[in-house]
């Protein structure tokens, strides 16, 4: 077997020279590990992943670990700093675990650890919650013909724990004693001997290893070979801040951590320890579950009773203008491979990006915002279809886009509890040449939204957006995008300066109000076609929350735009008519 591919198995930190691949460097970064020669990071099990605890389930076959040495306090044979992460390297075949549902033993080579400067660097996340960091111990697999652990999808084992900061005064004795040696291992592949009695249990401490969460992936490193079965821990285990900050000060290093990957339909499944949330069944209509909308209020800790609901009809005449409403930042909304992944909820189809790449601000947003996702509303497949959520002059429109932004300085558990944690951008929806909005009354600083023919978008874009759908008929199905589309090239030219601002919550389940909401004047065009996809591969329609009461609420509007040429020409036609007749 191939020395170098050996090493890069047992270190899953691959000791090659650093410019071949890095985290932070102008080259070979995380989004272009795939275009290293020999990678398998462009493959579909990639790891790290989101473990969404809603779609978890309960495997009776991950029983209890059996962990061989794990308190031996000589086991740990010395710290490097590898230019890529803090790695401690075990003596030889003294270290073992089996059970946990593992299929067969395992000997430990190695643990090391992922971190962020600004306390959110774990590789793995829950429920899109990134821990502090993350530690790995490195597993290989006994007694595989010929040692060629990456030719097998469970070759390697590795077991993840979260490590979560606090601020106790009590500093753990083990991670003092291990952390002082960051001082003397400063230099790339500089290597210090342990001399300290810690051992992995010391480490570990308290945490609960019955409950554990599992599922099939890959090194988080290059080349990214899938041949790794993950065990995470739900317990993080608990450190003193003081001791965590250290990683990134003295290594220099700020973050380390490959941002996370498409499930695509891959299986996470936790031991019968491991607490669920209890899934609550929500719907549109009663012909799938009893909680329709009327009912979302009485679902645990729902928050759709609320008296700051979404979505609300947009009364044009009483919007009031505010100059604070100005142009927005749309940072790589151009970026045409920022669309990760595509998948069927079972709600709606939601478009999932690249972590970290998409962010807005300005607009009259007090915040940098991180953009998360984009998912639809829609009616029926039929011609005169109405699905959108928010109505205009009580007019609904065919469909709705929202495009889902998370406060950057919060996490998502974090942001859902603040009043101003989310911005969602809603565009609404219609064919060209659609004369409906049209209808409407248009007030100075007022206008609803315009069915201009120069609001149309890439319909090529679309397209290949839609191509997608036929491969999510399943609920719960998700699929790579590999096409290159840009959420520029769905907006189109539509003018992003004129919308409308309120203060709501989210349109599904449990309601946070947490959103600050931009609700564009203008309309998406998008051939009828191509919009009756979404039903009909989805399998479901009229995915909208009926409209709710503004209570004291006020509904802001950018000021006073340019008059549209076609309204200027009949104003100037009004007038020579007065002059001349």
């Amino acid at each position: 077997m191939d020395l170098l591919r050996l090493v890069l198995c047992l270190t899953l930190v691959a000791l090659v020279k650093t410019n071949e691949w890095c985290y932070t460097c102008d080259h070979h970064t995380p989004s272009h590990w795939a275009e290293i020669n020999g990678s398998h990071c462009g493959e579909h099990h990639q790891s790290p992943i989101d473990i969404v605890t809603s779609i978890v389930t309960t495997d009776p076959k991950l029983d209890n670990f059996t962990f061989v040495n794990f308190s031996s306090q000589h086991s740990i044979r010395t710290i490097t700093f590898n230019g890529h992460s803090v790695q401690c390297d075990m003596e030889d075949n003294e270290v073992e675990v089996s059970g946990g549902g593992l299929s067969g033993q395992y000997s430990v080579k190695q643990f090391h650890f992922h971190w962020s400067k600004d306390g959110s660097g774990s590789e793995h996340l829950v429920d899109d919650h990134r821990y502090t960091m993350e530690m790995h111990i490195v597993t290989e697999k006994k007694d595989v013909p010929g040692g060629d652990v990456l030719s097998h999808k469970d070759g390697i084992a590795v077991l993840g724990f979260f490590i979560n900061a606090t601020e106790e005064n009590e500093m753990s004795e083990p991670w003092q004693m291990l952390t002082s040696y960051l001082e003397n291992i400063t230099g790339n592949n500089h290597t210090a001997e342990l001399n300290h009695n810690i051992s992995l249990s010391d480490l570990i401490g308290h945490v609960d290893l019955s409950r554990f969460y599992r599922y099939m992936g890959s090194l988080t490193t290059p080349m990214c070979d899938e041949a790794v079965v993950w065990t995470l821990f739900q317990e993080p285990i608990q450190v003193h801040k003081d001791l965590l900050q250290k990683f990134p000060e003295k290594t220099g290093l700020s973050f380390n951590y490959r941002p996370s990957q498409s499930l695509n339909g891959r299986k996470i499944t936790a031991s019968p320890a491991t607490p669920l949330p209890e899934v609550h069944p929500w719907c549109y209509d009663d012909h799938h579950c009893d909680h329709t909308p009327d009912h979302w209020s009485e679902l645990p800790n729902s928050n759709c009773g609320g008296d700051s609901q979404s979505p609300i009809d947009i009364d044009t005449q009483s919007a009031t203008a505010d100059e604070h409403l100005t142009s927005f930042n749309f940072i790589n909304f151009d970026n045409n491979r920022a669309i990760k992944s595509i998948t069927n909820t079972g709600h709606t189809v939601k478009c999932i990006l690249e972590d970290g790449l998409v962010e807005v601000s300005g607009g009259g947003l007090e915040h940098v915002y991180s953009t998360l996702q984009f998912h639809f509303h829609w009616g029926t497949d039929a011609a005169d279809s109405e699905g959108s959520e928010h109505t205009v002059d009580s007019h609904r429109y065919p469909m709705e886009m929202h495009i889902v932004n998370k406060r950057k300085d919060l996490t998502l558990e974090e942001a859902v509890q603040h009043s101003d944690g989310l911005a969602v951008l809603g565009f609404f929806i219609e064919a060209p040449g659609s004369s409906k909005s049209s209808s409407h009354s248009d007030t100075a600083g007022t206008e609803a939204p315009t069915s201009t023919e120069s609001t149309g978008s890439n319909m090529e874009a679309w397209k290949k957006l839609t191509h997608y759908l036929s491969a999510i008929k399943n609920i719960s199905s998700e699929v790579e995008v590999t096409e290159e589309i840009a959420i520029d090239d769905l907006l189109g030219n539509v003018n992003r300066e004129s919308y409308f601002r309120y203060s709501g919550s989210l349109t599904t389940p449990l309601c946070n109000e947490a959103v600050i909401w931009t609700v564009f004047k203008e309309t998406v065009k998008v051939d009828h076609d191509l919009m009756a996809m979404f039903p009909t591969n989805a399998g479901y329609h009229d995915v909208f929350r009926p409209r709710q009461s503004l209570h004291s609420r006020k509904v802001y509007t950018t000021a006073a735009a340019t008059v549209p040429g076609p309204v200027l020409f009949s104003l100037l036609l009004s007038c020579l008519c007065v002059l001349f007749f």
